[in-house]
């Protein structure tokens, strides 16, 4: 027998002995205020495969559960000032701001977050909420795309999940996006790499079990993006689905590629009806 298939026995019997840890029955109440949705009835279309869908919140310590209850406490708030800083300054050719044409972040902003990725219906593709900041950045400001999953980017993403912050997430999957929704579904199946590991072996097959020192969730993304005490910066989703699948031991896809573009579709979708959490913390 191979190492590889040697390995990939080795792994699947190790996840079910893992130790159990499930999630807790807390409530996520944001500075004493705002009480989140962060369990509730599995959307339809993943309702055969989940009863429930929980955020990763609930597999989190009560410590670092806490941080994320208070913004004062929350380290990824940081990266939320940094950005409505940058919502107000004037860069490109075209001398515009986010502002000059979206004026109020907390207005124009309030439910953005929840729907995307969505179709764009002028470039005709899906689009997630980075690809949107940079088409506006080179397009509307004439300034220089951000990295994909660069600090400046993923701060601006913060800023605007935070005025979604308990809205539902709302993702369509019917219509124009169908195609890349479904090839994001095969994707989420896919064993991969030397390991040969699917996303679902881990988040909807082993979710609540110890991996190493990791409490395994259901892997949704509605807290995206997350300040992560692992690497102590915030996370962009994208680079997150990179670090899973290098964790399969597998070639990564870029981030940006149309192959992670169709899994966040499909994996924003299975967390429909939960809270938009972001910017979350989690470890």
């Amino acid at each position: 027998m191979n190492y590889k298939a040697l390995t990939a026995i080795a792994v699947a019997l190790s996840l079910p002995l893992s130790a159990n840890a499930d999630a807790d029955n807390d409530t996520l109440v944001l500075n004493d205020e705002q009480t989140l949705v962060t369990k509730t009835a599995a959307p339809a279309h993943v309702a055969d495969v989940l009863d429930e869908v929980m955020s990763g919140w609930h597999f989190r310590s009560d410590e670092t559960q806490a941080l994320q209850m208070d913004d004062f406490e929350n380290p990824a708030m940081v990266f939320v000032d940094k950005a409505f800083d940058a919502w107000n300054t004037v860069d490109g050719s075209e001398g515009k701001s986010c502002a000059s044409c979206h004026d109020d972040v907390e207005e124009s902003m309030a439910g953005v977050r929840a729907v995307y990725p969505k179709w764009n219906e002028e470039a005709g593709e899906v689009r997630t909420l980075a690809m949107q900041i940079n088409d506006c950045r080179e397009n509307q400001m004439g300034a220089k795309a951000w990295k994909y999953t660069g600090g400046d980017m993923t701060a601006m993403e913060a800023l605007i999940s935070v005025q979604s912050r308990g809205m539902p997430v709302n993702v369509a999957i019917d219509g124009p996006v169908q195609s890349v929704w479904e090839q994001g579904k095969e994707m989420y199946y896919a064993r991969t790499g030397q390991l040969e590991l699917s996303c679902a072996n881990c988040h909807e097959d082993s979710y609540g079990k110890m991996i190493r020192a990791d409490h395994l969730s259901q892997g949704h993304i509605n807290g995206f993006p997350t300040y992560r005490l692992k690497n102590a910066k915030l996370n962009n989703v994208q680079a997150r689905f990179k670090g899973c699948v290098r964790d399969t031991r597998a070639e990564t896809y870029k981030p940006g590629s149309s192959e992670f573009v169709a899994l966040e579709l499909y994996v924003a979708s299975r967390g429909n009806g939960l809270s938009v959490e972001g910017p979350s913390v989690r470890n």
